[in-house]
């Protein structure tokens, strides 16, 4: 892969994850303080990402795998999410801006897909080279969390009175622009099926792959993925509400703190997994998401505060450990036939489905410990997702068998 190839691919990652952790961090706090949404309504837009994800299989499948260059979608669908990206910066209420964040992510979840097929593209040793690009999307996340707080202090708890969040979305929507216009000079990417040739539903949302519940191990880590995105979507929904009303300086720099410790994880994890094997790594990552909400829970912003950062940067823990060992775990048992279509699965059943009903859940959860308006018990909160991944903790100890899986490198 050409040098000059690698720096507009690094580039591309840059911008896709800047763009995402430009607004999303944020959001929740956006719609409490300005729009009076309820914990229901936040859930709401939250579970967008859901349907997003849900609905991007199709985008792939049968429009950019079939008609187009991938890095012309990639464009036209960051275009797009410029305007709505606009759109949803001018809302006065939530009924507003539900259908913009709504299409927004209709718009977005299918270029995450997309990234990656114009990375891969251009590689001749994705195994090696792929990791160097990608870490520039986690790169972006972290910056785009530090331009909100220490660049333009948008997040700082005078200013979010001031409606000034809404910025983040004008900040996200000229990205977009930008990585959309970008996107016409990549390298091209074909598309990857021909015109002619049938594209079935079992093939988009790789439902070929079902024939792996079959196996009882698999089985049981499908349900327990499917289960710990309900404390995962916690976390995302409700990290920038919780800090915002602890009144929190630099909320949104502070979160991006779980970006950092995910590249740290990242490189501790081939130790961890050829240590003490898939299922304890597993456990470890569980019990981290148990850990975590328990910190929130009992911290504070004063002489505690120590509590609430150590919980964030557990994120590195509870989502490498889980989430990367899991795709490691699929990739091993699917075999070649099958390995696209597992990994799908496992995406649709997450991102999709649990992290859908995760957010339901949260905004429920959120709504029932409403103390005054603006006010809620964050105890209580924190202390349901702690339960339940324990619970899944236990569920998955007792239920999966050890297993040998090999650490590819």
């Amino acid at each position: 892969m050409k040098a000059t190839t690698s720096v507009k691919l690094s580039i591309m990652m840059f911008l896709e994850f800047f763009i995402w952790g430009g607004w999303f961090v944020t959001m929740g706090s956006f719609l409490g303080n300005n729009l009076s949404a309820t914990g229901a309504e936040t859930a709401m837009a939250y579970s967008t990402q859901s349907w997003g994800a849900i609905i991007a299989p199709f985008i792939i499948g049968l429009i950019a795998d079939r008609f187009f260059n991938a890095e012309k979608i990639l464009g036209l669908l960051h275009i797009i999410g410029a305007i709505l990206m606009y759109l949803m910066s001018q809302t006065s209420d939530f009924s507003g801006f539900y259908p913009y964040v709504l299409g927004y992510m209709i718009a977005y979840m299918p270029t995450l897909a997309l990234v990656n097929s114009v990375s891969f593209n251009q590689m001749n040793d994705p195994e090696k080279q792929f990791p160097y690009v990608r870490v520039w999307g986690t790169v972006g996340w972290i910056v785009a969390g530090l331009v909100i707080s220490f660049v333009f202090k948008w997040d700082a708890i005078d200013n979010i009175q001031k409606g000034m969040l809404s910025n983040t979305f004008l900040m996200v929507a000229v990205a977009s622009g930008i990585l959309g216009i970008f996107s016409f000079t990549l390298p091209k990417t074909p598309p990857s099926i021909s015109k002619g040739e049938n594209v079935r539903l079992f093939d988009i949302l790789g439902l070929d792959a079902l024939k792996l519940l079959k196996d009882r191990n698999f089985l049981v880590f499908f349900l327990s993925s499917v289960l710990i995105c309900i404390p995962l979507a916690f976390y995302y929904q409700n990290i920038s509400p919780f800090l915002t009303e602890y009144k929190v300086e630099n909320s949104t720099a502070w979160a991006s703190l779980g970006q950092v410790s995910e590249v740290l994880f990242m490189l501790l994890l081939p130790f961890f997994f050829k240590k003490f094997g898939f299922k304890k790594t597993i456990l470890f990552g569980m019990l981290a998401w148990g850990i975590r909400y328990l910190l929130f829970a009992y911290g504070n912003s004063g002489d505690l505060f120590f509590m609430i950062v150590l919980g964030i940067a557990l994120h590195g823990i509870c989502y490498d450990f889980f989430f990367v060992s899991g795709q490691i775990y699929t990739d091993s048992k699917a075999g070649e036939k099958v390995k696209s279509a597992a990994q799908g699965l496992i995406t649709l059943a997450t991102y999709g489905i649990g992290m859908l009903v995760g957010f339901w859940v949260a905004g429920q959860i959120v709504d029932k410990n409403l103390i005054s308006e603006g006010l809620h018990n964050w105890k209580n909160i924190w202390v349901f997702p702690a339960i339940f991944a324990v619970v899944v903790l236990v569920i998955f100890a007792v239920l999966f068998k050890d297993e040998k899986v090999e650490y590819k490198d």
